[in-house]
């Protein structure tokens, strides 16, 4: 751990990333942790066990390893316990069914992840917890829409795929004058970029598939809470048996070891490719946070400290038959761009996202929208790549 050398807020971030979680001096100088498999743990009388009067008890309730990871991300989220779990969805469905009960109402931003909002529609729904879906816009205004109910306000910046920001202290402070607790998807910024407990979140998730692992290769989420909301997270945790595997843990922890440099190359790279396209001739938009042109930018600006390597385009096409044709025509010329799911990797990936499930945050006009993952690629040969899928997508005009 980072403690006992220096207090950890003076240390810069890369600093933080490369000695957080793990002091080598706990396990005979090994510069990484040792990757402890575990579900029974033995206890060396029958008073101890009786009392469970030792750091571990079972596999589910963590391992050296598995608190290596935690202390790590709690490091860097400023939080006061970190739940480890197998997939960034879980990392939000876990805090959900700890916070939300029948009877409930909860508001979640329109612009969600599409399985957040699959998961409210289905499970909640059928729990007997009502969800409203509200404009990422709406910022203090959240306050009409909270009700005695309300005990869930979940924030998502910036949005999915179409990336509005949300002005989090001014819903944070409107929610917790109705009671509610305050919940961020964090996953596009991280907490190297963003930190929502500092500016009123009270939970915070990621899906560590992304960024922190960096190699399209591990599933996996972190939940991370303030001291006020630490035990009942953690009591969820428990009580519903989700937990990671060490080996996942490990290979997380590593990844955080090399995050900043990756953010740091994902940023530049995005940015330069946004600029270009924003002057391109078949781009009637581009959906970047760090534009000034970008509806949101002021918020990013003021309140974010970097912007990572995921945006959006909407290619030019004003007859909306032709949105499919021209849309896959210029996936379907790409070489580097993957075509496939999530993002945080390596590789660069392009992806059509379906928007027709929004309420509110309505999918932007001008022509399809192209979600693009900017990968630590040259930016020479991504340019290269994507003008032949502009071409492309002109073509089958």
């Amino acid at each position: 751990m980072i403690d006992d050398r220096k207090d950890a807020g003076e240390l810069g971030i890369n600093t933080r990333l490369t000695h957080g979680g793990y002091n080598p001096r706990d396990y005979h100088g090994f510069v990484n942790p040792p990757v402890v498999h575990a579900s029974t743990v033995l206890f060396p009388d029958a008073a101890t066990m009786d009392k469970r009067a030792q750091k571990y008890t079972y596999g589910t309730r963590g391992t050296p390893t598995t608190d290596a990871l935690a202390e790590a991300i709690d490091e860097l989220e400023g939080s006061a316990g970190t739940i480890l779990v197998p997939s960034g969805l879980a990392a939000v469905t876990v805090p959900f069914l700890g916070f939300a009960k029948a009877g409930d109402h909860v508001l979640v931003v329109d612009s969600v992840y599409h399985p957040t909002r699959n998961f409210c529609d289905t499970i909640l729904k059928r729990l007997g917890v009502e969800t409203e879906y509200y404009d990422p816009l709406i910022g203090a205004g959240i306050s009409k829409l909270m009700r005695p109910n309300t005990s869930i306000v979940h924030t998502e910046a910036p949005g999915s795929n179409t990336f509005e920001m949300q002005d989090i202290r001014a819903i944070a402070d409107a929610a917790h004058a109705g009671g509610a607790v305050v919940m961020m998807d964090n996953t596009w910024a991280t907490p190297v970029y963003f930190k929502p407990l500092d500016f009123g979140a009270d939970i915070s998730m990621h899906a560590a598939t992304k960024y922190p692992s960096g190699h399209s290769d591990v599933l996996f989420g972190t939940v991370s809470a303030n001291a006020r909301h630490w035990d009942q997270l953690r009591e969820a945790n428990i009580t519903l048996g989700v937990c990671a595997s060490p080996d996942d843990s490990y290979q997380i922890l590593r990844g955080l070891r090399t995050m900043g440099l990756r953010l740091e190359r994902h940023q530049e790279s995005a940015l330069a490719l946004a600029q270009w396209l924003e002057g391109h001739e078949d781009v009637a938009k581009v959906l970047h946070p760090a534009l000034p042109s970008f509806e949101g930018y002021d918020i990013w600006k003021r309140d974010f400290k970097g912007a990572s390597g995921l945006f959006s385009i909407v290619l030019k096409e004003s007859d909306p038959e032709k949105y499919k044709p021209r849309a896959f025509a210029f996936l379907d010329a790409l070489k580097f761009f993957g075509l496939g799911y999530s993002w945080g990797g390596y590789e660069s990936l392009a992806v059509m996202p379906i928007l027709s499930d929004r309420k509110i945050a309505k999918a932007p006009e001008g022509g399809p929208v192209i979600r693009l993952q900017i990968g630590l690629e040259d930016v020479v040969d991504l340019k290269r790549d994507i003008e032949g899928g502009l071409a492309a997508a002109r073509a089958a005009g």
